[in-house]
C-alpha cells in the first residue's frame, strides 16, 4: 500500500513511531481503534471460499472511498476484526459500509435480505504503542485460537501472511498453481475486473492480482506495522505472548472455542434434523433454538458463546437460559 508523504508523517506522529523507546515505558498514540462486529449475531456472514475471496476483495473497493489505514484485519466466518488509523467518523463510516456491502452480496448470492441489519459493530480506541502491538497480533492470531487448522502466519483471510515477508511475497493459497504469480489486473480487460471487484467503478489497472484475489499488500499497511514492532522478533514476541484476556479486558470479545466452529456447524445441522427434522436453524422458534443449544452445551466440550452464536441467538438474552 502507499502512502504519500504528508500521510506518512501525521502517522509517524499519532502512533508514536518517532518516539524514543524508554525501557518499561509506553507511548501514547492517537487515531488508532479496534473494531469487530459481533459474531453472536448472525450464524454465517461468509458461507464459503468464494465468499471470503469476495470479502477481501470488497475491503480494498470500500476503502477507496475513505480516508482510513488498514493496519491489520481477519475475516471470521461470523465476524471480522479491523485496526484502522485515521479519524474515528471516518474508520466508523468505514466498518458500517463494509458490512452494509457485505449484507448486499449475501442479498443477491443467497436471497437472504437484510441479514446483516443492525448487526453490532464495536470499536476500541487503542492508545498505546503496548496495547497496539497486542491488538494487532490478537486479529492475526484469531483462526487458531478459533480452533482453525491454519498457522496466524498463514491464515489466508487476513493480514497475518504479509508482515516481515520478502518484498510483495504473501502466503500461498492452494488455488494457486505453479505458474500463478502475483499479478498487475491490467491484464485484465474492464468487464473482467468489474466481475472481480463487484463494483462498476473505475479503478486502477494495475492493482496486484493472485488469480481472482486482489494481493492484500494493495490495501494494508503492513509497511507501518513493521515499523512499529521494528524487529521480526519483536513482532514473533507479541505474537506467542498475546492472550484473549488481553483484548477481554478492554472490552472486546471472542470466544477461545474447544471445538472448531465447522465441526461444531456439522453436530448443529445434525441436532436440527434429528429433534425437528430440518437442515438447518431456518424456521425455528426461539424455543426451539434454546433446546437446540441445552442439547449442543450438553453433548458438546465448546464455549456457551459459540453455542448460543450456532443457535442464532443474542448471547446477552438467553445465556442464563441455557
Amino acid at each position: 500500500m502507499e502512502i504519500n508523504q504528508k500521510l506518512l508523517g501525521q502517522i509517524t506522529s499519532d502512533l508514536g513511531l518517532n518516539a524514543p523507546f524508554v525501557k518499561g515505558e509506553t507511548i501514547k498514540i492517537t487515531n488508532c481503534w479496534h473494531f469487530t462486529t459481533d459474531g453472536n449475531a448472525v450464524d454465517l456472514m461468509f458461507y464459503d471460499e468464494a465468499d471470503f475471496i469476495d470479502g477481501m476483495n470488497r475491503i480494498y473497493v470500500t476503502l477507496q472511498d475513505y480516508q482510513v489505514v488498514i493496519l491489520a484485519f481477519t475475516l471470521m466466518d461470523t465476524h471480522v476484526h479491523f485496526i484502522l488509523y485515521g479519524e474515528f467518523d471516518e474508520c466508523n463510516r468505514f466498518m458500517h459500509d463494509y458490512v452494509k456491502r457485505t449484507s448486499r452480496h449475501i442479498s443477491t448470492r443467497f436471497q437472504e435480505r437484510h441479514k446483516f441489519d443492525g448487526v453490532p459493530i464495536n470499536h476500541q480506541q487503542v492508545d498505546t504503542d503496548y496495547y497496539l502491538k497486542t491488538v494487532i497480533c490478537y486479529t492475526v492470531k484469531n483462526a487458531p485460537v478459533a480452533g482453525i487448522r491454519h498457522n496466524a502466519l498463514d491464515y489466508p483471510w487476513s493480514s497475518g501472511p504479509l508482515y516481515f515477508k520478502t518484498q510483495g511475497l504473501w502466503c500461498s493459497p492452494r488455488w494457486m498453481t505453479e505458474d500463478d504469480t502475483v499479478a498487475s489486473s491490467s491484464r485484465m480487460t474492464l468487464t473482467q475486473r468489474r466481475d472481480v471487484l463487484r463494483t462498476r467503478k473505475q479503478e486502477s489497472a494495475d492493482i496486484r492480482m493472485i488469480d481472482q484475489l486482489i494481493f492484500p499488500g494493495e490495501y494494508v499497511a503492513y509497511g507501518i506495522v513493521e515499523q512499529i514492532f521494528k524487529t521480526c522478533r519483536s513482532f514473533n514476541f507479541f505474537l506467542c505472548r498475546t492472550k484473549e484476556e488481553d483484548v477481554d479486558a478492554r472490552g472486546g470479545s471472542i470466544s477461545h472455542l474447544s471445538i472448531p466452529m465447522q465441526e461444531m456447524r456439522q453436530h448443529k445441522n445434525e441436532i436440527c434434523k434429528e429433534l425437528y427434522g430440518a437442515n438447518s436453524i431456518k424456521g425455528l422458534t426461539t424455543e426451539q433454538r434454546l433446546r437446540l443449544a441445552r442439547i449442543m452445551k450438553a453433548r458438546y466440550n465448546s464455549s456457551l458463546k459459540q453455542i448460543i452464536r450456532l443457535s442464532g441467538l443474542v448471547y446477552d438474552e438467553v445465556k442464563d437460559l441455557i
